[in-house]
């Protein structure tokens, strides 16, 4: 294979810390893989001398089939493999010489897994059942405490939390691990630090065991990944990071970008290289892309091109309605049905209504990693609760899942005395009986079996609406939204949904019958083989389609409306992240790239996201 000059530079680096900073579509493993061939061909390396890091399975897979591809020769082939199944092959080695054995708790179908432990530690301490977004929170928090070398005090500090005693959950959790030689995978990595820095025996057989480390993916590096790499490569730092800085979208998961930015700091004899040429996408989208990403400040300046031919320019389409959105996504599908296509968004829930009206024209798609608590969210359960109990009023128990939830000012200890003081009449019956009761509770009350009444006669979509806003459960949406980490537009984006997959539902059964039809869609579409792709664009990175369509480009959505909070009040580090992972999306496209927005979700109106309005205000796009 021909590789272009600076490419060259990169591959013929051997001895001390080097930062290749790759931009899209550059041929950043291809350089990876020549400069392994390089320092076994040429400088008589040994393979298992060289390690190459990177940070998925997929990704060490695929460096490892590209290598035998172009250099079948060598017999021996260097390791390649995910930071954590490096540093759970240091664990296991330690473990060994303490006799010790250590067991992953990752696995749900266990009889022993995290989920299960956080679940009973959670419920000892707070006397609650957690729900699954609380859960999936919890993972998340402690993920990033380990990566970014804090205390959960200090994250705690710092951070808005949803997770009743949360300091108290972490310790006990860590303890009960400890005591019991369990670990989960963000252990592997402060095990693996804590084993490195107190054993010399182990740290010094890998220092020996590899003279060269290659490290894939550097912008997504965490600072307890980057300190384990840091000591294994010490003191000889024969370190090759292959990065982008501008391509740094994990940061909720601990991703430390800012040390690439202090690299020459770090190792003030290191090299930098630079591969700026973009082999993959055209020119208008090359060019479009450069300009929207130098308006970040945080960022290594280079001059990013392409040799590619000028072909479709970027279009920004903008649309009244979601619904309208919609409809020129299918017509776009029909007319190229010979590419290769990606329809990416910022969050997983703007797949919902998209996926809802692919599947009614009978499309078929791939969705590589869907995880989304829609067809089980406590929002979906709060509607369910109102429309079983409209049509079963003497249910008192699940009354008391939503009494508080809705107008009537009923208080607990009603419920509680209704709980105890059943007739044979429904619960607004058993409520009016309640000792002492005011004209103006009585009147609340009867008003309130009649609202339910009249749900109970209502089609789904309707009840929805019904519910929301004559019941006030709006209301209760916007006073704790906060609290259980959620905006009030994401919720009502929720609702809009819903409405839109109960359209015909007269019953609660159809409702229940579309909604797991919609969900066995979506679990079947990883196994689909088609051209079009559906992905959030977290999920689309290191990928690449004929034509890429960028939908629901709302502010508050597009920028997240914490990133625009925090800019506003001075701080631009999450904003930028933001900006990062638009530029991520649209430098997945090769040929054809789409930027589509609308006035109205349901009957709300929306604002184009920022990064429309700077698009628009650019040369490219007068």
């Amino acid at each position: 294979m021909q590789l272009s000059e600076e490419q060259k530079y990169a591959v013929a680096h051997l001895y001390g810390p080097a930062l290749v900073l790759a931009v899209p579509g550059s041929g950043k493993t291809t350089v990876l893989i020549h400069r392994i061939y390089n320092l076994i061909n040429s400088k008589k390396i040994n393979p298992n001398k060289i390690l190459s890091i990177t940070f998925s399975k997929a990704s060490a897979l695929d460096m490892k089939r590209r290598y035998q591809t172009f250099f079948h020769e060598n017999s021996t082939i260097p390791p390649f493999m995910t930071i954590h199944a490096f540093c759970y092959e240091i664990i296991r080695a330690h473990a060994k010489k303490e006799s010790r054995r250590y067991s992953l708790i990752e696995d749900e179908s266990a009889n022993v897994n995290k989920y299960a432990l956080i679940s009973s530690i959670y419920k000892s301490i707070n006397n609650n059942i957690i729900t699954e977004e609380k859960l999936e929170n919890f993972f998340s928090y402690v993920g990033y405490i380990k990566n970014m070398c804090i205390t959960p005090e200090e994250f705690t500090k710092h951070k808005k939390i949803d997770i009743e005693n949360f300091i108290e959950i972490f310790y006990m959790y860590e303890k009960y691990k400890n005591e019991n030689n369990y670990i989960d995978f963000d252990d592997m990595l402060s095990k693996t630090y804590e084993i490195l820095t107190t054993n010399n025996k182990i740290l010094d057989y890998y220092r020996q065991k590899y003279d060269f480390i290659q490290l894939d993916e550097g912008q997504d590096t965490s600072i307890i990944q980057l300190k384990i790499i840091n000591l294994i490569s010490s003191p000889s730092n024969n370190i090759f990071i292959v990065a982008d800085d501008d391509q740094s979208i994990y940061g909720f998961r601990g991703a430390y970008p800012k040390q690439l930015l202090e690299f020459n700091k770090i190792y003030p004899n290191g090299s930098i290289y630079y591969l700026k040429e973009n082999y993959r996408s055209s020119k208008n989208i090359v060019d479009a892309s450069y300009s929207f990403i130098s308006k970040n400040v945080n960022r290594y300046d280079k001059d990013i091109f392409t040799n590619n031919p000028y072909k479709s320019p970027v279009k920004i389409l903008k649309f009244k309605s979601i619904l309208d959105q919609y409809g020129f996504i299918i017509e776009d599908i029909n007319k190229n049905l010979d590419k290769s296509i990606a329809i990416l968004y910022r969050n997983n829930l703007s797949s919902i209504g998209l996926i809802h009206f692919l599947n009614k024209k009978n499309y078929k798609f791939y969705m590589r990693d869907f995880k989304l608590k829609f067809f089980n969210h406590w929002l979906l359960r709060d509607i369910f609760f109102f429309i079983e109990f409209a049509h079963n009023p003497k249910d008192i128990h699940t009354y008391s899942k939503i009494y508080y939830k809705k107008k009537g000012y009923i208080s607990k200890k009603m419920v509680s005395w209704a709980y105890t003081n059943t007739k044979n009449g429904n619960v607004f019956s058993n409520l009016l009986s309640y000792p002492g009761l005011s004209e103006f509770y009585k009147t609340r009350i009867r008003e309130l079996e009649l609202d339910f009444k009249k749900l109970c006669n209502l089609p789904i979509k309707d009840a929805i609406d019904y519910i929301v806003f004559d019941l006030n459960y709006n209301d209760y949406i916007k006073e704790n939204c906060n609290r259980l980490g959620y905006t009030y537009e994401t919720i009502m984006q929720m609702v809009f949904y819903l409405k839109l997959i109960a359209e015909n539902a007269n019953t609660i059964d159809e409702f229940r019958f579309k909604l797991a039809g919609l969900e066995n869609v979506i679990k079947q579409s990883s196994q689909e083989k088609a051209s079009l792709t559906l992905s959030t664009i977290h999920g689309a990175k290191g990928l690449e389609f004929d034509k890429v369509i960028i939908i629901d480009l709302i502010n508050g959505q597009f920028p997240s409306s914490s990133s625009i909070d925090l800019r506003n009040e001075g701080s631009s580090l999450e904003f930028e992240e933001e900006r990062r992972l638009f530029y991520v999306g649209m430098t997945r496209a090769k040929e054809e790239l789409v930027l589509t927005c609308y006035n109205v979700l349901d009957s709300t109106i929306v604002k184009q996201s920022e990064f429309i309005d700077e698009l628009y205000r650019m040369k490219d796009f007068k």
